[in-house]
């Protein structure tokens, strides 16, 4: 009788061991990630602080003038990524400073972008990965609230390294008019 007390809980637990390994041989292998979920998670990698010039052909005065502040940080329990936007060194003044937020998430099988623009508007783009995975691509699907005052229509993610990428917006101006601006990004220390 002793022998079988101190048999069965160790057979028991063979068996459930044996169990469990077979119920995880028949689990369907998880599925490959998609396209947008490889863009997404490359967008995750740009979290952080950032700082760097902005170039605006269209408008020389905007040029080499105060460098910019981007904070780039994954939140929602790794769901979204957000982009905020100012002017380096200046308080957060929503009455005052440019300070647009953006959001990027994956619904689906695509990568969304949505700008909430000091234009009153919020533009909702969808990114394609290049093939060399070093650059994300967003164009406009549509746009919310009031075009009067322009909205932004495209914008480009360029992954150079873990502390330096590019980013380029293109802004319509009313009439249809474009206006690119271009961001040279260092990681800030």
């Amino acid at each position: 009788m002793k022998f079988i007390r101190c048999t069965l809980p160790a057979a028991l637990l063979s068996l459930s061991i044996v169990a469990f390994a077979q119920s995880d041989m028949h689990k369907p292998d998880k599925p490959a990630p998609s396209e947008a979920q490889k863009s997404f998670e490359q967008m995750k990698t740009f979290a952080g602080e950032w700082e760097g010039p902005v170039a605006v052909p269209e408008m020389p005065s905007m040029s080499g003038g105060k460098p910019l502040h981007v904070s780039l940080r994954v939140t929602s329990r790794g769901n979204a990524v957000v982009h905020e936007l100012q002017e380096a060194n200046t308080p957060l003044d929503p009455a005052k400073f440019d300070h647009p937020v953006t959001m990027l998430y994956v619904e689906g099988d695509k990568l969304n972008l949505i700008h909430y623009c000091d234009a009153g508007n919020r533009p909702h783009m969808v990114g394609t990965m290049s093939p060399d995975n070093k650059k994300v691509e967003f164009e406009l699907v549509d746009v919310s609230g009031g075009t009067k005052f322009g909205h932004m229509h495209h914008a480009v993610f360029t992954y150079i390294d873990a502390d330096h990428h590019l980013e380029d917006w293109t802004y319509m101006m009313p009439g249809d008019k474009p206006i690119h601006a271009h961001f040279d990004l260092q990681r800030a220390k």
